[in-house]
């Protein structure tokens, strides 16, 4: 039988019958449309357990923090993908949706975030800090051009120092660009203008070579921040590697096992970040908690893992707290 199909022309033309019919302008239809827009993409936030008990916990830079760090790539729109995903993202993280986010990692016992210096999500961390929240913050950041923290000087959303950060790290991607371009001692030079500012300093990078160069040259950082992919890997280095290279950013098979070498080769604490590969492990439950199990068996007790959470389709939330507290008891 023969598919019946709307006919588009009519369609529009009794939409807009049906506004006129009833008074409403172009205005109300895209009220309508938004309203229609933020119902549909309301967060799935399940109520915690009652007797939900202690998350693991660890001890890095005289912090106690959980094993499970809060990441923000999905409020900021960094989907590592095409930029339709990004843009997904960034339109269901509203400013609203953010602030409740904050509110239900806290209710699952999760109060460390790894945020970025924008005004969405450090508003929605000031209104959480004016209903007693515990939540606690650090940041990416890199030397500006006039050798400055980016971000520590005033600005509409204050000082870098105003949020008390647990740590400032180098950012992962400028870390291996100046890496690569032979200059390295930029990133050293962050390093010792975050202690000057009395915070603990550390770097973040995607390359395994970062880390054992820092540790060769007894660089007096306090913590790092590695992927478990080398998503900055140069092409020209995958082409030697596979004599070919992906369209998009590599994720590698041999990547992970490779940093958790490193990760327990340094005695400082390691805080390992892209455990799912940015979702190229979430296409099944099982595939999910294998990846939360292999992060955790693989990184040191004193050691912790970041994860970005999307709770548009589920609660990605009360899901990852439970691999934490099922993988990653010390």
């Amino acid at each position: 039988m023969q598919a019946i199909r709307p006919e588009k022309h009519a369609n529009r033309h009794d939409r807009r019958a049906f506004l006129k019919r009833f008074g409403l302008g172009s205005a109300a239809a895209s009220g309508m449309a938004l309203a229609v827009r933020e119902a549909a993409a309301q967060p799935y936030h399940t109520a915690p357990p009652a007797d939900a008990g202690p998350l693991p916990e660890v001890t890095i830079c005289n912090q106690k923090i959980q094993r499970l760090i809060i990441g923000s790539n999905q409020i900021g729109g960094w989907s590592h993908n095409v930029p339709n995903m990004s843009k997904a993202m960034t339109e269901f993280f509203t400013p609203e949706v953010t602030y409740q986010f904050l509110k239900h990692c806290e209710s699952y016992g999760l109060t460390t975030w790894l945020t970025y210096w924008g005004k969405k999500p450090l508003q929605a961390l000031r209104r959480r800090w004016e209903e007693g929240s515990k939540m606690r913050v650090y940041f990416l950041a890199v030397l500006d051009k006039e050798g400055k923290i980016s971000g520590a000087e005033s600005s509409e959303e204050g000082d870098i120092k105003d949020y008390k950060p647990l740590w400032l790290l180098h950012h992962g991607n400028v870390t291996d660009a100046l890496f690569a371009g032979g200059k390295q001692e930029k990133v050293h030079d962050f390093v010792k203008k975050v202690h000057d500012m009395g915070i603990p300093a550390g770097v973040s990078a995607h390359n395994p070579e970062v880390f054992k160069y820092i540790e060769d040259k007894g660089w007096e950082c306090d913590l790092y921040q590695c992927c478990l992919y080398y998503i900055t890997r140069p092409k020209e280095e995958i082409r030697k590697k596979l004599g070919t290279a992906p369209l998009g950013e590599p994720f590698l098979e041999s990547d992970r096992d490779d940093m958790l070498k490193v990760i327990q080769s340094v005695k400082k604490p390691c805080l390992a970040f892209k455990i799912l590969a940015a979702g190229w492990h979430c296409f099944s439950p099982m595939s999910v908690a294998e990846s939360f199990q292999i992060a955790f068996k693989g990184i040191k007790k004193t050691d912790a893992v970041l994860a970005g959470m999307w709770t548009r389709f589920k609660d990605e939330v009360a899901e990852d707290v439970g691999l934490l507290k099922k993988y990653g008891q010390v």
